[in-house]
């Protein structure tokens, strides 16, 4: 079974603003990040596609406690938000006050970017990451 979508071209698509996911030719869902196999129905099958990279917030938390060696990044807030393509992603959501979050931010619309992040010494390196931003 061969990867039709690599974790480093991903990444590198995630560098330059686009989105891909896997889209499964047995049922038509989209794998985001890419996998082997379909995320519901675990077909082999799946195309390459670029997705529209917005979507809604459904739920998240603010993160005070920062993992080791990522002090300077905390607070943030973490989001997950199902794409208007379909699949549930998680990212930074960026442009708001970590501080002053509220229930507020469900629902929300967001359009997806990307940061890149320094490795660290649990990672192979730098990569980049989803980062929203609230739509008005």
């Amino acid at each position: 079974m061969e990867h039709k979508l690599i974790f480093k071209d991903y990444n590198e698509a995630l560098k330059q603003g686009k989105l891909l996911g896997l889209k499964c030719r047995a049922c038509n869902a989209i794998t985001v990040p890419p996998k082997m196999v379909c995320r519901q129905c675990a077909s082999p099958d799946m195309a390459i596609v670029e997705l529209k990279g917005s979507g809604k917030i459904i739920t998240f938390t603010t993160v005070f406690v920062a993992a080791e060696g990522r002090e300077a990044e905390v607070p943030y807030i973490l989001v997950m938000a199902q794409m208007d393509d379909g699949p549930w992603m998680m990212g930074n959501l960026e442009g708001i006050d970590p501080k002053t979050t509220s229930m507020e931010l469900i629902g929300k619309k967001v359009k997806m970017g990307s940061k890149v992040f320094a490795g660290d010494k649990y990672s192979a390196g730098e990569s980049a990451r989803p980062v929203f931003y609230l739509v008005s």
